[in-house]
């Protein structure tokens, strides 16, 4: 009986505690953004917050976040490491640790509502370039698709790019600087079939960079004389469609390809099926009558 009367007394003065402590409650109507889903193996790390609900116990349910030590104070139970483990060992433990004299057959629940310890990169011609939540396993079509997609002047390549010492809070970093590495470069037609071999799993710290494409020029006879964004699958045809096509007076059967190969500028006779390559000018003359 006294052993019970203490822990009643210890449970009490720790929640009035807790509760002086605890963050004001927002305002009616100003929910929080959804969190994205979260992986069963997603590990925890500092800055992450936690919505953490014991059934029938209110002053225990509300939302902690993990110190830069990795750890956070539950009250009754003090300081719970939390780093490197999964929602689901969070609330093994403190399941374990309430239901020592604290609470009858307690019902614990751990979410993540906030990921801020562990994400990767993605820059360049996307919709919304910057950092993106690492929430579980996450690949790199998934990467580009959660920055808004492919940007209208994206190239034919992503690459994926990762420091030798992994680092994030060094944020995004481009090809060629020191000390980062290339580990991936996937041609974007290959990369939306979702091949295993593509489609790479990025790590904490990645940086996925979406190139701007090349560009051709098309000059001559055309409605819209200048620069085109360069595809993969580009022709000469719709390099001249994209150029507003023929004026009255030229001819598709009357263009060239300006390429420099080695060096040195060549010219040849275009045929519509053609591929282009970035650099490359397309230039339609006059018919002859």
């Amino acid at each position: 009986m006294a052993r019970d009367f203490f822990r009643f007394i210890a449970r009490t003065a720790l929640l009035l505690l807790m509760a002086a402590a605890a963050p004001a409650v927002s305002e009616a109507g100003q929910q929080p953004a959804a969190a994205p889903a979260t992986s069963p193996g997603y590990r925890l790390g500092a800055g992450d917050v936690l919505d953490i609900v014991v059934f029938n116990e209110t002053e225990l349910s509300r939302k902690y976040t993990l110190r830069p030590d990795g750890a956070f104070e539950f009250p009754l139970i003090g300081a719970v490491q939390a780093a490197g483990k999964t929602p689901r060992d969070i609330e093994d433990h403190l399941r374990t640790k309430l239901a020592d004299g604290f609470v009858n057959s307690p019902q614990v629940t751990v979410k993540v509502t906030e990921y801020n310890s562990q994400h990767v990169f993605v820059i360049g011609e996307v919709g919304t370039p910057g950092p993106v939540p690492l929430t579980g396993p996450l690949t790199l079509l998934e990467a580009v698709s959660r920055a808004g997609g492919l940007g209208r002047n994206a190239g034919s390549e992503v690459t994926v790019l990762r420091l030798d010492t992994p680092d994030a809070s060094m944020g995004p970093v481009l090809p060629g600087q020191k000390g980062v590495k290339e580990i991936a470069r996937v041609l974007l037609d290959a990369l939306k079939t979702s091949t295993t071999s593509d489609n790479v799993i990025l790590n904490d710290g990645d940086t996925v960079f979406v190139a701007k494409a090349g560009v051709v020029v098309v000059t001559g006879e055309v409605i819209t004389p200048g620069p085109i964004p360069h595809t993969r699958a580009l022709t000469v045809m719709q390099a001249i469609a994209m150029a507003g096509g023929t004026t009255k007076s030229g001819s598709e059967k009357r263009a060239r390809i300006i390429r420099i190969v080695d060096g040195e500028k060549v010219e040849v006779k275009a045929k519509l099926t053609d591929l282009l390559a970035p650099g490359d000018i397309v230039r339609v003359s006059s018919r002859l009558f």
